[in-house]
């Protein structure tokens, strides 16, 4: 499997971008010289990660004949202050709803999308330090 990219330079930081066919723009923030136009470089690799994870955790979830209902991940990033400002860590959190979830399915779901499944945590890892929870139905899961 190859992922084609274009990415043509429009105005001051701002780059449209071809990503196997779906288009988007991508920008710096103002004090750097963009202007907002778009998702900064950076904050799209926790989302590659919470998306890549979240596909392989709702698949396997279904798999597993888990009744979810509502599936949502959020990802807290930190970054370091001195250039090149690289990602040191990304806080995945797992939001699941459903009757009768079961927290250990969850936990193997999540554990696999780690293990085997997710590239882009294969690819982050170990020079990223990523970590995760899950609520479930409200309530942390151990």
């Amino acid at each position: 499997m190859n992922i084609h990219s274009t990415l043509v330079w429009q105005d001051g930081l701002s780059f449209k971008v071809n990503l196997d066919g779906f288009e988007f723009a991508i920008d710096g923030d103002a004090i750097a010289g963009g202007k907002n136009l778009g998702p900064k470089p950076k904050g799209l690799v926790p989302v590659a990660l919470a998306g890549c994870s979240g596909m392989d955790v709702i698949s396997i979830l279904q798999k597993m004949r888990q009744r979810v209902s509502r599936f949502e991940i959020r990802t807290e990033t930190t970054v370091a202050s001195a250039h090149p400002k690289k990602i040191e860590s990304i806080t995945v959190h797992y939001l699941l709803e459903g009757d009768g979830v079961d927290p250990e399915s969850v936990k193997k779901a999540i554990e696999l999308s780690q293990t085997k499944y997710c590239g882009v945590y294969a690819t982050l890892i170990p020079r990223v330090t990523i970590r995760h929870d899950v609520t479930i139905n409200g309530q942390p899961s151990p």
